[in-house]
């Protein structure tokens, strides 16, 4: 019998390789000859097995670094390898004129880092490093032909990694930065192929039928912080901060903003509800018991059925003991049908804790909790709640399933919301340099 050509042989190793399950597995088999860690590390075969198995979560990276699965989360040992090897110290990359780099967004292995500065109104220097591979790439400025055209400064300025094209160059980038203006908003992007930014978008807030999202900084005890949290699906970006009554999406395809009515079908009865924004606005009062997070639970857009938007909110109160749950609504965004939201579960979370939302992405939505044995602060204690530690525990939800599973837990200081930016890859002897 004759002997196959080579190259069939690796046709037939990449289909059984592609039906290994897990990341893990599929290390495993890269170590164990030289012919099957060169096949397995082939950007084409990787782009495969990608698409058929989704990379996993890690952790979350924040100000404070990178805090990585812990046991017996299934991603733990390939956490830790990735906690080894990469750097979310940011050391090779130059620091900047003043302050220091801190994340703003992580997508497909890279970091998107932004000047610490005192205003949220500037632009601030910028830069894309992949941690792992100890790349970097600093951003020029957004040139003042640009930025200078506009006669009064942005009311706020939100910076992220544009999502990537599955058939586009994986070393390459962009980078939208979002300007929320008196009048209308404007979307810089840079690329990394060219090295400039330019304007993709600049529509009035007018021809988007609402307001200047600045009045919203008036309600952030409520979670609303006009542009902040966008939750990408589809390539489309959803800011999960509504106007009052609408959310913005941005086509990051065909670069072209539009809105979406929050207020139809069951979310009018969704906002009366306990801990959402009509609720609390109708008592016109704080939350007499102070837990961390609870001004940052706002709903969140993730990844679900072609055709259709599918959002998450979060319903309970923070009192002692109080439950809470996950309502999951949706809307078909397709002529033939109803546009309006409608119910579609309601999925009660395990008690002892008090929950806030923390993002969503790649089909899981994530959420911060405190346990209910911890300090009880209300309005007349004496304890200064900026001095208080919290043990705070940290899940994800996988949307497909309603499997809720828990990430890790980390010690940190009393805080009203924090931005935590999600990590999903693959072993750091599978992974190839992003930049």
């Amino acid at each position: 019998m004759p002997t196959p050509a080579p190259h069939f042989v690796d046709e037939i190793l990449e289909e059984i390789f592609l039906r290994l399950r897990t990341p893990a597995a599929l290390a495993r088999a890269s170590i164990a000859c030289p012919r099957f860690r060169r096949i397995i590390t082939e950007r084409s075969f990787l782009r495969r097995f990608r698409k058929r198995h989704p990379p996993p979560v890690l952790g979350f990276a924040d100000e404070d670094g990178f805090h990585p699965a812990q046991a017996p989360h299934p991603s733990a040992p390939l956490a830790r390898a990735l906690a080894d090897a990469a750097d979310f110290t940011y050391s090779f990359v130059p620091k900047p004129s003043k302050g220091r780099w801190i994340p703003c967004d992580v997508r497909d292995g890279r970091v998107l880092l932004e000047e610490d500065k005192p205003g949220w109104n500037k632009f601030s220097n910028l830069a894309v490093c992949d941690p792992l591979f100890r790349r970097y790439q600093l951003l020029p400025p957004i040139p003042e032909g640009l930025a200078g055209d506009r006669k009064e400064r942005p009311h706020e300025i939100v910076p992220i990694l544009a999502p990537t094209l599955d058939d586009g160059d994986e070393m390459s980038f962009k980078v939208i930065c979002f300007g929320a203006y008196e009048t209308n908003l404007v979307a810089f992007v840079f690329s990394s192929l060219t090295g400039q930014w330019g304007i993709a978008a600049s529509p009035s807030l007018s021809s988007l039928g609402t307001t200047s999202p600045h009045a919203s900084r008036n309600l952030s005890w409520l979670g609303c912080r006009g542009l902040s949290c966008f939750d990408n699906v589809h390539r489309c970006l959803y800011s999960a901060s509504p106007w009052m009554d609408k959310l913005l999406m941005l086509d990051t395809r065909t670069m072209e903003f539009s809105t979406i009515n929050d207020r139809s079908g069951y979310h009018m009865q969704l906002r009366l509800l306990p801990g959402q924004s009509d609720e609390v606005l109708a008592r016109n009062d704080m939350p007499c018991r102070k837990r961390p997070g609870q001004t940052r639970s706002l709903p969140r857009i993730v990844v679900g059925r072609e055709g259709a938007l599918e959002m998450f909110s979060l319903v309970g109160d923070h009192n002692p003991n109080g439950s809470f749950d996950l309502y999951h609504t949706s809307q078909q965004n397709n002529r033939e049908a109803s546009e309006e939201w409608q119910l579609e579960n309601i999925i009660p979370l395990p008690g002892q804790y008090d929950y806030f939302t923390l993002g969503a992405a790649e089909g899981f939505l994530f959420l911060g909790a405190t346990t209910e044995d911890q300090l009880d602060i209300d309005e007349d204690s004496p304890v200064w709640l900026s001095r208080t530690d919290w043990d705070v525990d940290y899940f994800s939800l996988d949307v497909r399933t309603s499997e809720l599973a828990k990430v890790c837990r980390r010690r940190r200081r009393f805080f009203h919301y924090e931005d935590v930016h999600w990590y999903f890859g693959f072993p750091p002897s599978l992974s190839s340099p992003s930049i």
